[in-house]
């Protein structure tokens, strides 16, 4: 009984001593998360298995879950996240746990995590404190157009644009009255949605104080992809600087954030695109040059001497999943012979086109065996629940993406 009372005191006092940590005199740290897709988030709660497979992320898996192997919710880590298409645009609240991913109903919890779900975790362990996290996000948005800053001034087309939007016959007044529309329109909802939540905090984070304020201690930046495949956008995206405008939109975007919210040192972060992975590990050298360019173009305000030591940029080419990406590059070579036997080359099974069309798919079948294992199968199943284009839906990679947000905002 007395061994009982010392381990129930021991494990009060801790509780007491953790509260009075939480309960200090500082205000409230709210931190912004926006982009476009990857920032929505398209991993699977079921692809958490795959980080118990990995000493690297055995340990972060073990901060994202309970005893009982259940998605935690973290007392002291609340979010607002506002997303939807145009004709569901809603927000969900509450406090942080797996769910705050990709939705098809805003407002409802879904089966996805996004960097939000780490990020929360990480910076309230660092920080030992509540905080609030504010989420906007949208799939396929632009930073030349959807988040277009105000001080980025109008869209411009150029000749290239012009030239083949006459060669199809388009209304060039119409072209340009929908871009003028379409400008900044994301910007502008996200700064709103911001805005809004500041104004009535305990709408969302009920135990605030208004006594003590909150404080803007960061922003992390997580978007990409729809200016990398813009080639329209940026024709000479292949070449050094081909992608200088989206570095000058950023800038203008990271200034007028800071000015808006009147945070003029808000730290902010850059999730630089790394889909693909590392360059250096690319199967085919044909998009290294774009994929090369754009990721510099993204990470090159964090070197501008005015945001030096408040802006940084984090990688997330390291945090991709290479298992599954070799077995992907495998699957490749698979779908090639496909080609290849339909087409008799002359230096496959099939070049005398004698094969029918259940021999080929016996050939076929015994090739993707000789490539790809069964473990390799086995794994792709736990760690994979979408496309390359989202990370291929993996949470090991999702949550190494947001601890290092986290990171890059309370450790620096």
């Amino acid at each position: 009984m007395k061994k009982l009372s010392i381990i129930t005191l021991s494990y009060s006092l801790s509780c007491f001593f953790h509260l009075v940590t939480l309960a200090n005199d500082n205000p409230l740290k709210v931190f912004i998360l926006c982009g476009q897709s990857n920032m929505e988030g398209h991993a699977k709660i079921s692809t958490f298995e795959a980080m118990k497979l990995d000493p690297v992320t055995k340990p972060i898996y073990k901060e994202m879950v309970d005893a009982s192997g259940n998605p935690v919710t973290c007392d002291h880590v609340w979010i607002s996240y506002f997303t939807g298409g145009r004709d569901n645009m809603g927000e969900g609240y509450g406090k942080l746990t797996a769910g705050y991913g990709s939705r098809r109903v805003p407002s409802e919890i879904g089966e996805k995590i996004g960097p939000e779900f780490t990020f929360g975790i990480y910076a309230q362990k660092a920080l030992k404190e509540p905080i609030l996290i504010i989420k906007t996000a949208w799939g396929g948005k632009s930073i030349h157009t959807d988040f277009r800053p105000p001080s980025a001034g109008p869209y411009v087309f150029n000749k290239n644009e012009l030239d083949n939007f006459k060669r199809r016959g388009k209304d060039i007044k119409e072209v340009k009255a929908e871009k003028t529309e379409q400008t900044g329109r994301f910007y502008g909802l996200m700064m709103d949605h911001v805005k809004k939540v500041l104004a009535d905090i305990k709408r969302v984070y009920p135990q605030y104080n208004e006594k003590k304020g909150y404080e803007l201690a960061g922003f992390a930046w997580f978007q990409g992809w729809n200016d990398m495949v813009a080639s329209g956008t940026y024709p000479n995206r292949d070449k050094p600087g081909g992608y200088d405008a989206y570095t000058d939109c950023l800038a203008h975007f990271i200034r007028d954030v800071r000015r808006d919210l009147n945070a003029p040192k808000m730290k902010f972060v850059i999730g630089v695109m790394g889909v693909g992975g590392p360059l250096d590990k690319y199967a085919s050298p044909r998009y290294v040059p774009v994929h090369g360019n754009f990721r510099n173009a993204m990470a090159a305000p964090a070197e501008m001497p005015e945001f030096k030591g408040n802006v940084f940029a984090v990688r997330t080419a390291k945090f991709w999943d290479m298992r599954l990406k070799e077995l992907e590059d495998k699957q490749t070579k698979v779908n090639q012979m496909v080609g290849f036997l339909k087409s008799k080359h002359k230096d496959h099974a099939n070049s005398d086109g004698s094969m029918s069309a259940a021999d080929q798919k016996n050939y076929l079948e015994k090739y993707r065996k000789k490539l790809i294992s069964e473990e390799e199968e086995a794994y792709a199943k736990i760690a994979r629940s979408n496309g390359g284009y989202h990370y291929y839906g993996s949470a090991k990679t999702m949550a190494q993406i947001g601890k290092a947000f986290a990171e890059a905002l309370v450790g620096n």
